[in-house]
């Protein structure tokens, strides 16, 4: 017995030791797999994987599963690797295959290149296989596929993968997603994809296929996803079949140059959420059978031929939340039924020929976020409750032919981002409340009648364009407008502002273009407009502005264009002028500048255009300019001489002055003296007694009594 005893002893002890030993070499095994995936996955020009290190103890067998992204059963084996987002830069090595118990991999957004290995076909039991946005590249090896029975993911999406789409996947039983976008795959899409009886998503977008879409794709029972679009081209248009589809909740095939019809069987898709088919060739109407789509969330038509008008039929899609239906051929009136749809967020309708008046519950649903209906032939007055849920961001109107004054309540909308009302009839005030919006980046509102004055108070630190011009709007320009610090165009331009243009602009840091011409301002050209160093381009033209062009707006080292013209300007123009070298745009005309013009560095290739209607301004080569002072033309002429020459001109401009005086004193004491010996006999004398004339110099008194100023020499008389 007791020999018995330590027979079993000794074989369950060597058992145990095997057995550890069996696990020891496993657990090794890994963690030299992982440093080998780190020694060619990581570059030197990265840093990820850090704590990936054999830390050389025998007691840390299991450290591998600790390294980041990494995860092991209850036998320290590896079954699941993620990493994403880490910049590593390397390849993907064949020793990924000796890692037979891994079930997820996930390396996305990693910047790997290279080809996958193909002793990636060894990984028997991964069911998930993630190389999403990397860089991986040549033809894809089908062959990997035969060994991959457990998969039920594989996602490659946004790599650089070529050849033809892997007929191999249609032999895959439990494949759930394959997502395959965003390469270069070529050819057409396997027919035999339609085999895979297991597929919910099936994204195939972004790639270069051609052919026709395959109709019998809607044979796929569990399709959720498909996505066939953008940069593929493929010929013909929407398979009619595809209205089979029992289970699909998102088709889009936007931008793959469809043509045809919409098939009006899609109006059977009844778990549809969301339907894309712009940017493609499509004619004819919108089928009336779309309204039968009862999930509907997103419908986008835009950017085809379309024609007809919104069915009635659309009244039905309660879900709806997105309509874009720009740019086609549409007409009609927008229905009413549309203000009333409950969850409509988007209604995108620009560049169609639409009609008649918006609906005038648009918006009252309290969810509108974005609304643009711009570049159509609409009329009537702007609807007041479009901001009732205060959440309307986006609202643009332009080029219609709405009138009236924009509503009250919109002014007061704190969520708009932006407001683009341009080329209309729009009257009235702008609501004041525009300028004080705290998420405002855009007002636009040029090209209507609207009057009165802009507010006293501006607060909209957060605008960056105000276009009001081409309105009627009156007042001086606000020294607030200073506190719109974000601003980059300010364009007041044909309105009827007067005033002075305020020295507040200045503190306008980011303002690249200013357009104020066109109105009734007066006054000087603020020189602080230099402390506005982004200005690109200054348009001041066509006001009563008076005095001189400030020398500090030569310190704009960037500004390009500059429009002064139609003034009432005086003075030289500065040759400061000429040391912007980025002046490429420069209208002085119509104004009262003297003096020489200055014609250095940049002045140079501006030609008489640029300063006609100047009637004292002479020409920089002119011989002579009656206009120019001498401190002028010593300015205009000189300013390039060194100060030494300076000093001499001054000394010998000194010399000559001291000279003419001293003449002058010697001819005036001469003159006297032969005064003192002239003695005159009688006083009454005439003109004729003296047959040469009398010189003026000798008249003593022109009003003398008893002198006649008769012929010959009454013009001389008289001076």
């Amino acid at each position: 017995m007791h020999s018995s005893s330590f027979s079993l002893f000794i074989s369950f002890t060597l058992f145990f030791f095997l057995f550890s030993t069996s696990i020891l070499h496993a657990n090794s095994s890994d963690l030299d797999v992982l440093l080998k995936l780190k020694a060619s996955m990581v570059k030197p020009r990265s840093s990820g994987l850090s704590d990936w290190r054999d830390v050389g103890n025998a007691t840390s067998a299991a450290a591998h599963c600790f390294f980041s992204g990494v995860k092991c059963d209850g036998d320290s084996r590896v079954v699941d690797i993620n990493i994403s987002g880490v910049p590593l830069f390397g390849t993907l090595p064949p020793e990924i295959g000796l890692l037979d118990r891994l079930v997820s991999l996930t390396l996305a957004g990693d910047y790997l290149t290279g080809e996958l290995p193909p002793e990636m076909g060894k990984l028997a039991a991964v069911k998930v296989i993630v190389l999403a946005n990397n860089n991986f590249s040549g033809d894809f090896p089908g062959e990997i596929l035969a060994g991959l029975t457990e998969l039920e993911v594989f996602d490659v999406y946004n790599n650089n993968f070529t050849g033809n789409l892997p007929v191999e996947f249609a032999k895959m039983k439990k494949l759930r997603n394959l997502i395959l976008g965003g390469n270069y795959f070529a050819g057409e899409i396997p027919a035999a994809y339609s085999e895979i009886t297991s597929l919910q998503i099936l994204h195939l977008q972004g790639n270069s296929l051609t052919g026709v879409i395959p109709p019998s794709l809607s044979n796929l029972p569990n399709l959720e996803e498909l996505k066939l679009g953008y940069f593929n081209t493929y010929h013909g248009g929407v398979p009619p079949e595809f209205g089979s589809f029992a289970t699909l909740r998102l088709l889009d095939l936007g931008g793959c140059n469809l043509t045809g019809t919409i098939p009006p069987s899609l109006g059977n898709l009844k778990r549809l959420h969301n339907l894309y088919l712009q940017m493609n060739s499509l004619t004819g109407h919108i089928p009336t059978e779309l309204g039968n789509m009862e999930s509907l969330k997103s419908l986008d038509i835009s950017y085809n031929n379309m024609t007809g008008e919104i069915p009635e039929s659309f009244s039905q899609l309660k879900f709806l939340t997105l309509l874009n239906l720009f740019n086609n051929k549409f007409h009609g009136a927008i229905p009413a039924l549309i203000g009333d749809l409950p969850n409509l967020e988007t209604l995108q309708v620009w560049g169609n020929n639409f009609t008649f008046e918006l609906p005038e519950n648009l918006g009252r649903n309290g969810r509108l976020l974005y609304l643009d209906v711009s570049s159509n032939r609409f009329t009537g007055t702007i609807p007041k409750h479009m901001c009732a849920g205060g959440r309307l961001k986006t609202l643009i109107l332009m080029e219609n032919f709405f009138f009236g004054p924009i509503p009250e309540e919109l002014g007061e909308c704190k969520s708009l981002n932006s407001v683009r009302v341009m080329k209309n009839s729009l009257n009235g005030t702008v609501p004041p409340g525009f300028f004080n919006l705290p998420r405002l980046d855009m007002l636009e509102l040029n090209n209507n009648l609207f009057s009165g004055d802009l507010p006293a108070e501006i607060s909209a630190r957060n605008l960056t364009i105000l276009a009001l011009s081409n309105n009627m709007i009156a007042g001086e320009i606000p020294p607030a407008i200073g506190e719109l610090e974000s601003l980059v165009k300010l364009s007041l331009a044909a309105n009827n502002f007067v005033g002075e243009i305020p020295n507040e602009i200045s503190k306008l840091q980011k303002l690249v273009t200013i357009d104020l011409s066109g109105n009734g301002l007066k006054g000087e050209i603020p020189g602080p407009i230099s402390q506005c160093t982004e200005l690109n381009s200054i348009d001041f033209s066509g006001n009563n502005l008076t005095g001189e062009i400030p020398n500090e707006i030569s310190e704009l080292h960037i500004l390009n264009a500059l429009n002064l013209s139609g003034n009432a300007l005086s003075g030289a123009i500065p040759a400061e002028l000429g040391l912007m070298n980025s002046l490429s745009d420069l209208d002085l005309s119509d104004n009262d500048f003297s003096g020489r013009r200055p014609a250095n560095g940049q002045l140079r290739i501006f030609g008489d255009r640029s300063f006609t209607g100047n009637p004292s301004l002479c020409s920089p080569h002119a011989r002579y300019c009656p206009s120019a002072s001498s401190s002028s033309a010593a300015g205009d002429n000189h300013s390039h001489v060194s100060t030494p020459a300076k000093i001499l001109i001054t000394i010998i401009i000194l010399v000559t002055v001291a000279l003419l005086l001293a003449v002058t004193c010697v001819i005036t004491r001469k003159q006297s003296k032969a005064w003192k010996l002239t003695a005159f006999q009688r006083r009454d004398f005439r003109v004729d007694d003296d047959p040469d004339c009398l010189k003026e110099e000798n008249i003593i008194d022109k009003k003398a009594p008893g002198f006649s100023t008769g012929d010959p020499c009454p013009t001389k008389i008289n001076n």
